[in-house]
């Protein structure tokens, strides 16, 4: 079916000539089946649907790199003030041991993020996720462009006290969970949907040995798939592989041959240049720059805990590929490109470090390269009909101006009226179409609570949830 957008009133079209976006005014979007026939003026065309453009902003669907939609929202109201002062502010480790979800949890946190993804204009997840049962189905059904990550590693992280992260090796394990990962990859190539692909996702630079990367590595190059880890995310990680190496994480993971175009970094903040590790070395940056690496910027987690990129517009300039992901909850990708602009000039000093423009183009471009397509983040003939359609009249668009700048800094996901992915709509008048966001957010509310049950069965010393992570209020 043929489905014109006829007289929009704003669309960020692509520029092919100078590879970028640009504002085209009073213009036409048409698609046929799933792919863009036509971005311009005067389609003289026939359609089988015409969608008045009046009141409308159209823009390429965004582009995730970086999320764990299953275990992620389960920590809601738990994540937000968690952090060791001890572990340079971190909680990540002791959370992850502690507070841990069932399968039924992991479905339900699923659902409800995919929800948060499509309504806050995401038509492309990068879904970094241990496998449970029925996730290809479930991201499926939810119309995402799916591209899944099945992590595995040699070790897992382990704590006896608040300072110290230790390590439990089974490398058998981790080879085991790679071998699983290559099929469940192919079943995501092979879903009738269309839509899924797959990542190799070795999960942290140091949680893996040396082999298992190099195996990835080889996999992704000979299958033609990204791959994706997670590196400096944290001070103590950079503490630990210069402790094993007597390098740097991305000096390391240079000279494991990590680092190439097909390559995307969770976080890549804690560089030898970050002010809180005083490190003598300048090179990082330029190692990053130099390999053609993709950095999934997510601020949220890491402004939590009192962390920041320093800066987006310094990678930028640099050269490093930049991309956005959205990686805890919530999972608002609009919400995540305001925060990254605002923080990236905070840590500047700076509010010329980063310009708008430069944030959606991490926010579709840039995603779109580090996901090795070249056919999404774009609104142009021949691109996937992935599309958003965003509702101008909304009072948080209103004045209007700069439509890019009210909804990514003020609207956000209020604002989404209409959602597309390879030319079906999913999002209608804000409303997901294809999931129940309210039944899996009831799920989920009770799956939480059983996780909190269940706290003093994991954690290292055996403290109720709420000693972990008090109310942020004294109970009456």
């Amino acid at each position: 079916m043929t489905t014109w957008i006829k007289g929009a009133d704003w669309i960020v079209a692509w520029d092919q000539t100078n590879q970028r976006h640009a504002y085209l005014r009073d213009g036409d979007v048409v698609f046929d089946g799933d792919a863009i026939a036509f971005v311009g003026r005067g389609y003289a065309g026939a359609a089988e649907e015409v969608v008045d453009g009046r009141g409308l902003c159209v823009l390429p669907g965004l582009v995730d790199i970086h999320a764990h939609p299953s275990s992620e929202p389960a920590y809601r109201g738990i994540r937000e003030e968690h952090g060791r002062p001890r572990m340079y502010m971190t909680g990540l480790y002791e959370r992850s041991l502690a507070y841990v979800l069932d399968e039924e949890g992991l479905l339900a946190g699923a659902e409800a993020a995919y929800c948060e993804l499509l309504k806050s204009g995401v038509t492309t997840i990068a879904d970094l996720s241990s496998p449970y049962p029925g996730w290809l189905d479930l991201l499926a059904r939810s119309g995402l462009r799916g591209v899944v990550a099945p992590g595995y590693a040699s070790s897992r992280w382990r704590l006896e006290n608040d300072f110290e992260l230790k390590f439990v090796w089974d490398e058998a394990a981790g080879r085991r969970g790679f071998e699983d990962s290559l099929h469940l990859m192919a079943k995501a190539d092979q879903h009738p949907c269309g839509r899924l692909s797959g990542m190799l996702y070795p999960a942290q630079i140091e949680t893996c040995t040396a082999d298992l990367f190099r195996d990835s590595i080889a996999a992704a190059r000979e299958q033609g798939r990204p791959l994706t880890t997670h590196l400096s995310q944290s001070v103590l990680e950079f503490q630990e592989i210069v402790r094993r190496h007597g390098k740097t994480p991305a000096q390391y993971a240079q000279e494991l041959g990590i680092l190439g175009p097909n390559t995307v970094l969770g976080h890549a903040i804690f560089i030898d240049e970050h002010s809180w590790l005083h490190w003598p070395s300048r090179e990082d940056l330029e190692i990053l720059a130099r390999s053609g690496v993709t950095v999934a910027h997510c601020p949220t987690p890491f402004a939590r805990y009192g962390q920041v990129l320093e800066d987006f517009g310094r990678y930028l300039r640099a050269g490093v590929g930049m991309g956005i992901g959205t990686d805890c909850a919530p999972h608002n990708m609009l919400e995540e490109m305001g925060r990254a602009a605002v923080l990236a000039r905070i840590a500047a000093g700076d509010i010329t470090t980063v310009s708008t423009a430069d944030i959606f183009h991490a926010a579709t471009v840039g995603g779109a390269t580090a996901l090795l397509r070249d056919d999404i983040g774009r609104l142009a003939p021949g691109m996937k009909a992935d599309l958003v359609l965003v509702d101008l009249d909304h009072p948080l668009m209103r004045p209007l101006y700069d439509p890019l700048r009210n909804l990514i800094y003020t609207a956000a996901e209020r604002a989404v009226r209409d959602v597309y992915v390879d030319g079906k709509r999913v999002v209608a008048d804000g409303k997901v179409l294809t999931l129940d966001r309210e039944d899996a957010l009831g799920r989920l509310q009770e799956a939480q609570q059983r996780m909190i049950r269940d706290v003093p069965n994991h954690d290292y010393a055996r403290r109720r949830a709420e000693e972990i992570v008090p109310l942020s209020l004294p109970l009456a």
